[in-house]
C-alpha cells in the first residue's frame, strides 16, 4: 500500500500567491517553509524569532518561526501580509508566525526535509527554469516538485530538471485566493510518474481540502483557457450591443447561476493584471492556425485603458469600479471617468432567467431587446468554445464543468446547461449562427455533437461516464483510496452516483427531518427545513433521533448533507403562535428546544454535528450540545440573536457559562470572571468564527473536535468518530452543578456596558439586551461561587428571551431581518 505522506511543504516565492498558499498550508496544519530571495537590506530579526545556522548546519532548521534571519526581509513583509489581507488568508492572523521563513541564498537545505516543494514565483518561464537548477542538488530524492503556474508549460519547465526530478515533477495550479477557491489543477509532463500524480491528488483533495481536475498541458489549462476566453468574449459582446458594466454585472451573475460578482466586479476581485497576464499567455502561446477564436483574444481597449492608469481592481481600490465613500462608481471609456453605478438589467430578464433551463434558452435565443440577445450570445460562445477545445485541453467533459464550477463560480459548467436544455436543439442552434456569421469563430461544432454517442445520449454526461472525444467514449470517473471517504461527492447533471436524498436506509422521514443509516450502526438525522432552521417539529425528529440511536445504533450524526449547518430557531414559524397565544407560545417553543438540547448532551450514544458552512444561533447550540463537533474549514459559527434583538434561547447562555466554570476548575486561577469574558463578548457582540479555527478560538469549538479540509469527507469523518467513541467506552457526562460568577461579576460587566452605552458605542438597546446577557451568565442575583443547574440557567435564558420578544425595538428587528435579511439597527 502507497503510503505517501506530506509532513512539511516548501512553497517558493512570497508573492501574492505563494504566501497565500503557505497560510492555507499553515490553516491544515501542515508546516511550511516559506522562501524567497535574499533581502541584503533587511534589518536583523529579534533574536526571540530565532535565526539560521549555516546552511546545513543541523536541527534547529526544523522548528516552526525559524529559519528567520538578516536576509528574509521579503517573506517577513509578505507573512506580516497576510495578518491584513481580506478576506482573509489564515484561519486565525496569528498564526502566520508559523511560517518558516527562509531564502535562497542560505536555506536551501531546508528542502531536504520537505515531502512537497511548491515553486509560485512570477510568470517568467527565465526566472522558473534558473531557480530549479538551483535547488535541483537540494530537494528530497522522493519529494514532489510542482510548479504554480496559471499558463506556462509544464514539460517546457520541467526539462531544466535533473532525469531524477523530471518523473516527481508536474504543475500545480491554485485559484485565487487559495484558502477559499475550491479548485487546483494537477498538469502532467510526459514524464511525470502516474503514481506522482495519483500521490498529490490524495493530499491536495484530503489535506488541503481541494477538488482536483486533471488538466493538459495546453495555455491556461482547463479553467481559465475556457473561463478567459469567455469574459473576453463577455466583453466583446458588452461592446457589440452597447451594455454598461453594472448591467452586464447584474445580468451575469446570480441571475445566471454564476458568482454574484459578475463579470466585471471578479475582474476586479482577481486583479486586472493577472487577467492581463492571462490573456498574454492566450496570445503569445496560441494564433489563428491553433484556435480558431484566436481573433477574440485582443485586450479589450478598456482593460489597456484601465491597465494604463495603474487600476488593478481591487488591490489598488479602482478598477472596473471603485468606491467613493459609500458609493460605487464605474469606469465609463468614453469619458475616461468614473461615473455613478447601480444601474440594474431590465426586469423582464431577471424573471426569464428564473424560468426553467430549456424555456429560459428557448426564449433568450429569440429575445429581440440588447439584453436578451446579449445573454444568447454570451452563452452561445461558452458553448462553441468548449466544445470546439475539449479534446485539447481536457480528458472528458466532465473536467470542463467542475473546473468552471469549482474555479469560476458557475451553479453549472457550459456542457451541463446545454445538455439540460436539449442537447441536440442547442447544437442545432449554434449551429445556425455559426453559418449566419453571428459567432465569435466560423468553426463548425465538432463531429461527436451531431453523430455518435453523445447524439444518441442526448448530452456528454451519462450513467456511463463523461465524454472523451480522444478516446470517443464515455469514461467514469477516476478512483483513488481518498475518494473513498466521499459518500456523496459532487455530481454534474446526467452523471449517475450516490445522492444523500435517497441513500441509504430511511427509518422516518417528514417534510423536517430525515433519519436515515448508511451502515445501520449509525443513524444520521437531516433537516429538510429551509436554511435547515430548527422548529418544534425539528426538535420532535432529533428527539426522536435520540430514542432510535440508543436503542439500536453505536453513535448519532447530525448531517443534513448541503450547507448551511443550521442557519438557527425557525422564528418565521413561531410568530403566528406568539401573535394568536401570546409569549406562551414562545416560552414554550423555547423550552422545547432546551430539552432537545439536553436530550442531546445526555444522550446514551455519542452524539457527533457535521458543520459546515453556517451555524448561527440555534445552529451553533444544536453543536454546542453535541457529544463531538466535526467542522469543515469553512464553517462560520456563533451566537447571533442579538443582531434581531434576543439573547441566546437554547442554551447557548447556559454553556458559556458552564464552560467558563469548567476551565476554571482546571486552573489555579479561581476567578470566574476572567474565564467568563470571552464567551460573554462574543455572545453580546453576535461574533462570528470566520473558520472553524478561528470559532475554536471563541469556544464554539474544543480541541478535542476535528476540522476537516475537505467539506465533502465530513460526513465519512463524523460517522467514524461516533463509531470510535462508542468503542472506546464513550458515555454521557455526569449532570452536576456548578459554580456561577454571581452579582458582583454581573455588577462588573454592568458598568463596563454603561461606559460603552454612554459613549455611543451601542444603543440603549443593545445595552439592554447585553444586561440581559450578563443577568443569565453569572447566574442571576446569587453570591459568586454558588452552584447552579443547567436547567436553572436555561430558565433565566427563556426569562430574558421572552422579555425580549415583546420589547418594540426587538419586534423591529425581526420584522426587519424577516423582510430584508439585514440587521436593523436601533
Amino acid at each position: 500500500m502507497n503510503r505517501f505522506h506530506v509532513k512539511k511543504v516548501a512553497v517558493l516565492g512570497a508573492g501574492v500567491m505563494g504566501a497565500q498558499i503557505a497560510a492555507h498550508l499553515v490553516n491544515v496544519k501542515v508546516p511550511v517553509v516559506l522562501f524567497d530571495l535574499p533581502d541584503q537590506l533587511a534589518p536583523t530579526l529579534p533574536a526571540a524569532r530565532g535565526s539560521l545556522p549555516p546552511e546545513g548546519a543541523g536541527s534547529a532548521l526544523g522548528r516552526p518561526g525559524g529559519g528567520t534571519g538578516p536576509k528574509t526581509g521579503i517573506v517577513a513583509k509578505a507573512v506580516e501580509g497576510l495578518k491584513k489581507m481580506k478576506p482573509s488568508p489564515l484561519g486565525v492572523a496569528e498564526d502566520a508566525e508559523l511560517i518558516q521563513q527562509a531564502n535562497y541564498e542560505e536555506h536551501l537545505a531546508l528542502l531536504g526535509d520537505c515531502d512537497l516543494v511548491i515553486e509560485a514565483i512570477a510568470e517568467r518561464m527565465d526566472w522558473k527554469l534558473d531557480l530549479y537548477k538551483k535547488i535541483a542538488p537540494h530537494v528530497a530524492p522522493h519529494a514532489i516538485v510542482a510548479s504554480n503556474t496559471s499558463g506556462l508549460s509544464i514539460s517546457a519547465l520541467s526539462q531544466a530538471l535533473p532525469d531524477a526530478i523530471k518523473p516527481r515533477f508536474c504543475g500545480i495550479h491554485f485559484f485565487n485566493p487559495p484558502r477559499y477557491m475550491y479548485l487546483v489543477e494537477l498538469i502532467a509532463t510526459p514524464t511525470t510518474e502516474p503514481q506522482i500524480l495519483d500521490d498529490l491528488e490524495t493530499f491536495v483533495t484530503s489535506g488541503l481540502g481541494k477538488g482536483v481536475v486533471r488538466a493538459k498541458d495546453t495555455p491556461n489549462f482547463v479553467a481559465n483557457r475556457v473561463g478567459i476566453a469567455g469574459m473576453l468574449a463577455t466583453m466583446k459582446e458588452v461592446d457589440n450591443f452597447g451594455l454598461t458594466f453594472d448591467v452586464v454585472d447584474d445580468l451575469t451573475g446570480k441571475k445566471m447561476g454564476r458568482a454574484s460578482s459578475g463579470t466585471f466586479r471578479t475582474a476586479d476581485v482577481v486583479g486586472l493584471d493577472t487577467m492581463a497576464h492571462v490573456i498574454k499567455t492566450l496570445q503569445d502561446t496560441l494564433s489563428a492556425d491553433t484556435d480558431p477564436f484566436y481573433a477574440s483574444f485582443g485586450t479589450p481597449a478598456v482593460l489597456k485603458t484601465l491597465l494604463e492608469k495603474g487600476h488593478l481592481g481591487q488591490k489598488t481600490k479602482a478598477g472596473f469600479y471603485k468606491k467613493a465613500g459609500r458609493d460605487v462608481l464605474r469606469f465609463e471609456l468614453e469619458s475616461g471617468e468614473y461615473v455613478p453605478a447601480g444601474q440594474k438589467a431590465d426586469e423582464v430578464y431577471a424573471r426569464m432567467l428564473k424560468k426553467p433551463a430549456a424555456e429560459r434558452l428557448k426564449l433568450l435565443r429569440h429575445a429581440e431587446g440588447p439584453q436578451g440577445r446579449f445573454l444568447w450570445a454570451i452563452l452561445r460562445n461558452s458553448f462553441h468554445y468548449a466544445a470546439v477545445h475539449l479534446a485539447t485541453i481536457a480528458e472528458t467533459a466532465r473536467d470542463v464543468d467542475l473546473a468552471m464550477r469549482w474555479g469560476f463560480g458557475m451553479k453549472q459548467g457550459p456542457f451541463e446547461l446545454w445538455q439540460e436544455v436539449g442537447w441536440l436543439q442547442v447544437a442545432r442552434w449554434i449551429q445556425e449562427d455559426i453559418d449566419a456569421g453571428k459567432a465569435l469563430s466560423k468553426a463548425p461544432l465538432p463531429k461527436w455533437v451531431f453523430e455518435g454517442p453523445v447524439a444518441e445520449a442526448g448530452g456528454v454526461h451519462t450513467a456511463q461516464g463523461s465524454w472523451n472525444p480522444a478516446a470517443n467514449r464515455f469514461e467514469p470517473r477516476r478512483v483513488l483510496p481518498v475518494h473513498a471517504r466521499q459518500l456523496f461527492p459532487e455530481l454534474l447533471l446526467g452523471e449517475a452516483g450516490p445522492r444523500f436524498q435517497e441513500a441509504g436506509s430511511t427509518l422516518h422521514e417528514d417534510k423536517n427531518i430525515r433519519l436515515w443509516t448508511l451502515d445501520q450502526e449509525v443513524l444520521i438525522a437531516s433537516l429538510k427545513t429551509k436554511m435547515h432552521t430548527i422548529s418544534p417539529e425539528v426538535c420532535e425528529g432529533l428527539q426522536q433521533a435520540v430514542e432510535m440511536a440508543e436503542k439500536d445504533f453505536r453513535g448519532l450524526v447530525i448531517w443534513s448533507g448541503d450547507e448551511p449547518f443550521s442557519a438557527g430557531a425557525d422564528l418565521e414559524s413561531t410568530l403566528p403562535a406568539f401573535i394568536a397565544v401570546g409569549v406562551a407560545a414562545i416560552e414554550d417553543a423555547e423550552g422545547f428546544m432546551q430539552q432537545t438540547m439536553l436530550r442531546l448532551r445526555y444522550a446514551g450514544v455519542p452524539v457527533v454535528s457535521a458543520i459546515r458552512g453556517l451555524a448561527l444561533g440555534g445552529g451553533c447550540e444544536l453543536g454546542l450540545y453535541s457529544a463531538r463537533r466535526v467542522a469543515a474549514m469553512e464553517s462560520y459559527i456563533g451566537l447571533v440573536e442579538v443582531g434581531v434583538g434576543l439573547v441566546p434561547g437554547a442554551g447557548g447562555l447556559t454553556y458559556i457559562a458552564r464552560r467558563a466554570a469548567e476551565n476554571a476548575a482546571s486552573s489555579t486561577d479561581k476567578d470566574l470572571l476572567k474565564f467568563l469574558s470571552e464567551g460573554f463578548t462574543a455572545a453580546a457582540m453576535a461574533k462570528v468564527g470566520t473558520s472553524a479555527i478561528e470559532s475554536r478560538k471563541l469556544g464554539y469549538l474544543l480541541e478535542s473536535d476535528i476540522v476537516v479540509p475537505n467539506k465533502d469527507e465530513l460526513l465519512y469523518v463524523a460517522v467514524q468518530q461516533a463509531k470510535s467513541m462508542h468503542d472506546a467506552g464513550w458515555r454521557a457526562p455526569h449532570r452536576r452543578r456548578f459554580p456561577v460568577a454571581g452579582r458582583a461579576a454581573r455588577a462588573t460587566i454592568q458598568g463596563q456596558l454603561v461606559n460603552m452605552r454612554d459613549g455611543g458605542f451601542i444603543s440603549h438597546h443593545d445595552f439592554h439586551i447585553a444586561s440581559l446577557i450578563a443577568r443569565v451568565v453569572t447566574g442571576g442575583d446569587v453570591d459568586a461561587g454558588t452552584l447552579v443547574t443547567e436547567e436553572y440557567l436555561m430558565t433565566l435564558e427563556r426569562q430574558a428571551f421572552c422579555e425580549l420578544v415583546q420589547h418594540p425595538k426587538t419586534q423591529e428587528r425581526i420584522l426587519g431581518m424577516l423582510n430584508t435579511g439585514k440587521p436593523v439597527r436601533n
